[in-house]
């Protein structure tokens, strides 16, 4: 596997490396003493899976207690991949990294705790995987509004398109009124 640095110094994109014949493929998508060793020293205690259709936006959604490390990759599909860095004694404080995800490509991100997280697809339709270093708790979840003026993210949605959105992310909070790590 081959660690790709990014602007963010803490933000790896993993690419595997995959084996292929007449047969089809492998690749190894997660080792933990690699991991630990050449990403980031966390034990992961969660994985969840999920499925989206084309046009689907989840994001930026982080927690403010029980902070969570990802690991992300999609099995199918692809997705625009967002991330933004709300750690305030970070040099890349507010600024955002973006990438494309897919199956195909079959990059994995890491995304240290201290940073919303979204995505939006790209292709008919997604299904993403992804490991977390803590449990998923609703009641410290927040989101930050996806087309928030200051951070001015590039999303690559056709002019005439609108986001399909969930409840909790067309009320996401502005960048300078949200929660952000000291």
């Amino acid at each position: 596997m081959k660690v790709i640095s990014t602007p963010i110094s803490d933000v790896k994109i993993l690419a595997p490396q995959v084996f292929t014949d007449e047969r089809g493929s492998f690749l190894e998508t997660f080792r933990d003493d690699w991991f630990r060793t050449h990403v980031a020293d966390v034990r992961f205690v969660q994985e969840n899976q999920s499925s989206s259709k084309q046009s689907t936006l989840r994001g930026l959604h982080y927690q403010t207690a029980q902070t969570q490390g990802k690991l992300i990759r999609v099995l199918s599909g692809e997705v625009f991949d967002v991330v933004v860095d709300l750690r305030r004694s970070s040099p890349t404080f507010g600024h955002c990294f973006t990438t494309h995800l897919s199956a195909d490509n079959k990059q994995q991100l890491w995304v240290p705790a201290g940073f919303a997280h979204g995505f939006y697809v790209t292709s008919e339709s997604a299904e993403l995987v992804y490991k977390c270093t803590d449990y998923y708790a609703p009641q410290f979840e927040c989101s930050i509004l996806w087309n928030d003026p200051e951070l001015a993210i590039d999303w690559p949605i056709a002019f005439d398109c609108q986001p399909l959105l969930s409840e909790k992310d067309r009320k996401g909070v502005l960048f300078q009124d949200a929660f952000v790590f000291e």
